[in-house]
């Protein structure tokens, strides 16, 4: 199978630069597939899963929340806002944070919609990691 560079960039630094042969971004309009050869794109990324399958056969999950993403035939950038792998995610720090967010939510003196993205991003890496821990079983 055909593969192409993949670089995941945060602001914070390359969180991967490698050949892959094929990875899957959360579009805003959806999740979007790319392989070796894609036509030329750029998008919006919203929280979500990004799934590499590296050349070896491996697949990997990373969760990130926001970003964009520009495709070209033979490489694709992703420039996230976060990017987190999933074996790098704490499930004990996950949940607690997610219980936060919830009680800010239930209290009512933060704002609404920040408090919402916060959950959705809590929400995202406790999803990601956890299919990460099935898929090794």
């Amino acid at each position: 199978m055909a593969t192409f560079l993949l670089e995941l960039v945060t602001p914070e630094r390359v969180l991967f630069s490698d050949q892959v042969r094929a990875v899957r971004v959360p579009g805003i309009e959806g999740s979007l597939g790319v392989l070796a050869g894609h036509a030329p794109l750029m998008t919006a990324l919203d929280v979500g899963l990004l799934k590499i399958d590296h050349v070896n056969g491996d697949v990997e999950y990373v969760a990130t929340s926001g970003g964009f993403v520009e495709v070209n035939r033979d490489k694709v950038v992703v420039l996230a806002d976060t990017a987190e792998r999933a074996s790098d995610i704490d499930l004990a720090r996950a949940e607690a944070a997610i219980a936060v967010a919830r009680e800010n939510l239930r209290g009512g003196e933060v704002d609404y919609g920040d408090a919402s993205a916060t959950l959705a991003r809590a929400t995202n890496r406790l999803k990601i990691a956890q299919m990460q821990q099935q898929d090794r079983q």
